[in-house]
């Protein structure tokens, strides 16, 4: 199952990997800087985000700033995965390149520390080189292709992946609830706040599950 999980989401982010490697080509990036972004940064919406500042003549600093908004969310991923990845500080580094929302989403669903360890694991590795790969296919081979994404739907792929990671999740009533919170909130503030801050108001959802839970409020 788990490895069925890693090859469906590898699949699922190769379009996204080949439509940033487009974008980063459009923003003036060479196929190795593009390559190099990919490999270091390894997160696809603050990857995004930069590409398009740069693209549009902003700084770098505006660009790492849009990047560790939209990310701050890895902070929680952490706490969630690190009872199930106890290591040496090296070896946690090393793992802390995986943390993102499939590596984490498949762990976390697991049942036991070391179920949970392989799925974060063999996803990472999984999503890391199809990434990376589409990523150069995107900015070597197809960097001029333009619409080619929109065209195809390419950009349908990741949400339609998430949605099949949560809605298994989403039966529970006080996770379905925070789920809808956190949404509500989200497309209230995207239109009227910059990138990354929806995604972190959006956590306002994670109380309010929270506090639904039995046992949660004091008798």
């Amino acid at each position: 199952m788990v490895r069925a999980q890693a090859i469906s989401l590898s699949l699922a982010v190769a379009p996204f990997g080949v439509t940033f490697g487009i974008a980063a080509s459009d923003a003036g990036l060479a196929v190795w800087q593009a390559s190099a972004f990919s490999a270091l940064v390894f997160t696809g919406s603050a990857q995004f985000a930069a590409v398009e500042i740069i693209g549009d003549g902003g700084s770098a600093v505006s660009a790492i700033v849009a990047g560790l908004l939209l990310n701050v969310r890895s902070l929680a991923f952490g706490v969630v995965m690190a009872p199930s990845l106890p290591s040496s500080r090296w070896r946690r580094a090393l793992w802390s390149q995986l943390m993102i929302d499939e590596t984490t989403a498949v762990g976390s669903a697991q049942t036991d520390h070391a179920a949970r360890r392989y799925g974060y694991i063999v996803t990472g590795v999984a999503v890391f080189v199809t990434w990376n790969v589409s990523t150069v296919l995107g900015a070597g081979v197809l960097g001029t292709a333009g619409d080619v994404v929109t065209r195809f739907g390419f950009d349908a792929t990741i949400p339609a992946a998430f949605l099949a990671l949560l809605w298994p999740r989403l039966a529970a009533r006080d996770q379905g609830r925070a789920a809808l919170v956190g949404a509500v909130v989200a497309l209230a503030l995207v239109p009227v706040t910059p990138p990354g801050v929806p995604i972190i108001a959006a956590t306002v959802g994670v109380a309010v599950g929270w506090r639904a839970r039995p046992g949660s409020r004091a008798s």
